[in-house]
């Protein structure tokens, strides 16, 4: 009866890496405006498919014509969503792989582990600014290049030093407002303008530096520190989402964390 069906061990593996792809795509978009978009581009292949089936001609060619455009439109209208999912590939497999890794020296990619001094220098910085309930935002580059970031602020390249951080992150100072990026074994810049994540589901009580943190570690493989101002917390962003620090030895230990190879 179903002789006209041929499945053969090449089929699954294809359907299989499919169902991969659209799970991956599901879980980079889910929580985000884009899962909407999404959703309603997959109801309107739907609504094509149908028409075509019933052989609805001139619908049928009308939706055909917007769907031969479909890969431009997805391409820009998912911009952000595909720069995140290509990033999380590249940077999975340079930290994993060692002969990819190989390609980080060759570069001169960011990302080479921070020395406990440098460690001592920005969680002592943190802690009294948390006493002081001073607002700060610090980037922590990795291998990802933010030059487009580094651009929008001042650019210093300083020795990191719990007293420059202090003295940018004064309230009065005139380089508070922004975010501080941190890289190549110093603080490249500061006053810094960080993009603004869209995800709906960031807690209410968050304001915009915790929305900024999460934008730019959405967007790279960087992860930020955020001291409020309201209440003194600080929280370590990575990868898009927000941990409440309890201790300084946390911080610590999540900053040194965020600069280990992924396994």
């Amino acid at each position: 009866m179903f002789d006209f069906i041929k499945i053969e061990l090449i089929d699954i593996i294809d359907i299989t890496l499919v169902g991969l792809l659209i799970y991956q795509a599901y879980k980079l978009i889910k929580g985000t405006a884009a899962l909407n978009i999404f959703t309603g581009i997959l109801l309107f292949y739907f609504i094509w498919l149908v028409v075509k089936a019933l052989q609805m001609s001139l619908l049928s060619a009308i939706l055909g014509q917007v769907i031969g455009v479909g890969v431009l439109a997805l391409i820009i209208l998912f911009q952000q969503e595909i720069r995140r999912f290509l990033l999380r590939i590249g940077t999975r497999y340079m930290d994993s792989s060692q002969n990819l890794r190989v390609l980080n020296y060759i570069f001169g990619t960011k990302g080479k582990p921070i020395s406990n001094e440098e460690l001592n220098e920005i969680t002592q910085a943190c802690r009294r600014m948390s006493e002081s309930r001073t607002g700060a935002l610090i980037v922590l580059a990795k291998s990802s290049s933010l030059e487009y970031v580094i651009e929008s602020g001042d650019r210093l390249d300083a020795r990191i030093s719990r007293r420059l951080i202090e003295n940018i992150f004064f309230k009065n100072a005139p380089m508070h407002d922004g975010a501080m990026v941190i890289a190549a074994e110093k603080i490249v810049a500061a006053r810094c303008t960080l993009p603004i994540s869209e995800n709906p589901h960031i807690p209410a009580n968050f304001g915009m530096r915790h929305r900024a943190a999460v934008g730019i570690s959405e967007e790279s493989d960087s992860s930020v520190i955020v001291v409020s101002e309201e209440t003194g917390e600080i929280s370590f962003v990575k990868n898009g989402e927000i941990k409440k620090m309890n201790s300084i030895t946390e911080l610590r230990i999540s900053i040194e964390s965020s600069y280990k190879p992924a396994s």
